[in-house]
């Protein structure tokens, strides 16, 4: 198995479908960044959760709500993760920053830097945030607010077409970059371990800067978003480029006159490959929200950044996606 990935990688390499700046990997910040590089498979777990009560069922015992340090404590106490997904800021913003700010802290104080003479995160956190093309101003500060926080992604949802992406890129960087963000950097310097002038040198977006430590991944989950799916993944500075297979399940879900839900299986799966071929078109990494029983399939496919769900099914998928490729 081993063998078979590693000539998988190699000829992945040779076909160009990794950037040419990429193609001889250093190691940095941001883990992330080399294993892309590389041609390697990456694996992301959603950070853990408190426990809640779905719609009719009880509330969860009192003793199962955790502190912000002891969710971090978990994700810091598992190894094999490549990276730590947070998907809470995706809807409700002011609700949820507060509480994240909370765990971001714990990360850093729990270790999620490994400190020494080149620092490196063992636990980078990839953030989702509200969708951009509604208020590009809102969202240019919203982002800015999360890589204050000393996030090392951020996750695109719902992109609809090239303009918003690049909107959302250029939130990214700051102004004397070339972006957006501005000059306020907040707890970011502290959390990357360096001073504030080298973070603004750092905190640049990869591939278009190739010694920048950010890192996007960016969310197609519309009919809208799939028409436009090649020029989205045309636009430079696109990092990973997701088909948002929950999402698109229900979108490629009808109700009939009996009121019964259908599921146009192939309809889905056609989008979810239209996506891949964008992305081996553009040379661009695929990712992919994987679980144990597709994880395999799906890096056959050509999907190389995944996006798992926390707990042991999760820890499963991961284990297998491991062995697949011979990390």
């Amino acid at each position: 198995m081993r063998s078979r990935w590693m000539l998988s990688a190699s000829a992945t390499l040779a076909l160009g479908l990794i950037p040419p700046h990429a193609a001889h990997a250093q190691e940095r910040l941001n883990p992330v960044i080399d294993l892309v590089a590389a041609g390697k498979p990456v694996f992301g777990l959603y950070a853990p959760a408190n426990r809640r009560a779905r719609p009719g069922q009880p509330t969860p015992p009192a003793d199962s709500t955790k502190t912000m340090a002891q969710l971090a404590g978990e994700a810091l106490a598992y190894r094999k993760l490549d990276y730590v997904f947070e998907g809470t800021m995706e809807y409700n913003f002011e609700q949820s920053f507060p509480p994240f700010t909370e765990f971001a802290k714990a990360m850093q104080e729990g270790g999620a830097l490994a400190k020494g003479k080149s620092p490196r995160f063992t636990h980078p956190m990839f953030v989702k945030t509200m969708e951009i093309a509604p208020d590009p101003a809102a969202a240019n500060v919203r982002i800015g607010k999360q890589l204050n926080e000393g996030v090392n992604g951020i996750v695109f949802v719902d992109v609809l077409n090239a303009a918003e992406l690049k909107q959302g890129i250029a939130a990214l960087r700051f102004k004397s970059k070339g972006g957006t963000r501005s000059d306020d950097v907040g707890n970011a310097p502290a959390r990357w371990g360096m001073s504030e002038k080298e973070y603004k040198e750092k905190a640049d977006l990869w591939p278009l800067n190739p010694k920048g430590e950010l890192y996007n991944f960016t969310i197609v989950e519309s009919k809208e978003g799939l028409s436009h799916i090649r020029e989205i993944a045309a636009v430079p500075g696109v990092g990973v480029l997701f088909p948002g297979a929950g999402t698109l399940r229900g979108v490629f879900t009808t109700t009939d006159a009996n009121g019964q839900r259908k599921f146009d299986e192939a309809a889905w799966e056609a989008a979810i490959q239209s996506v891949l071929a964008a992305c081996k078109e553009f040379k661009v990494p695929c990712g992919y929200p994987a679980g144990a029983p597709d994880i395999e399939k799906r890096m056959k496919e050509g999907f190389s950044v995944f996006v798992i769900g926390w707990g042991e099914q999760g820890f499963k998928a991961v284990d297998l996606g491991r062995a697949a490729s011979g990390r």
